[in-house]
């Protein structure tokens, strides 16, 4: 649904815009603009937020696991490091490379910050995510990058979720 406008007049005649957005529109506003800080905290606040319904675990109780969807590919979640504080994670899809060889993609590794709640992309996509390379990295590169990655795992975050991934003790396969 487009965004629309309607403008109306105040009492003292002054113009007063209000706009309606659809709910994909408002969840992007809320999540900030790609060049504040402030966005990007709030970005990795939800990344933390979906990936905790995805593995509510905590800590999570295995080193390994496997999800399986009807809808989509095979989920491969590897816990990489145990901290008193925070879990670095690699979430991927494994495709076939040849005999017994695989690809990573998406290849992304999550820092998951339990004291502070969130959820940080620190390494991802590598040369596949072209999106990446038009960045600066000499003009405020760091957060755009930083955006533009947390951004891509906010929104596979949630098609994981739609496609009824999960990690939870229940969900896991025992092999």
């Amino acid at each position: 649904m487009p965004a629309t406008s309607t403008a109306c007049t105040g009492a003292r005649g002054v113009g007063i815009v209000g706009s309606w957005t659809s709910p994909t529109q408002k969840t992007l506003l809320r999540l900030g603009r790609p060049e504040s800080f402030s966005g990007l905290m709030n970005l990795v606040d939800e990344n933390y937020q979906r990936f905790q319904r995805l593995a509510p675990d905590y800590p999570l109780p295995f080193d390994t696991a496997v999800s399986r969807s009807e809808s989509d590919f095979d989920l491969y979640l590897t816990v990489l490091e145990r901290c008193r504080y925070t879990t670095t994670v690699h979430l991927t899809y494994r495709f076939s490379a040849g005999e017994n060889t695989w690809r990573a993609d998406p290849d992304v590794t999550l820092r998951l910050y339990h004291d502070a709640g969130v959820a940080e992309v620190v390494d991802s996509c590598r040369s596949r995510c072209d999106f990446l390379q038009d960045i600066d990295p000499q003009v405020g590169g760091w957060l755009q990058r930083q955006h533009a990655r947390n951004l891509m795992v906010y929104k596979w975050l949630g098609y994981l979720l739609q496609h009824g991934h999960g990690f939870a003790m229940a969900a896991r396969p025992r092999t």
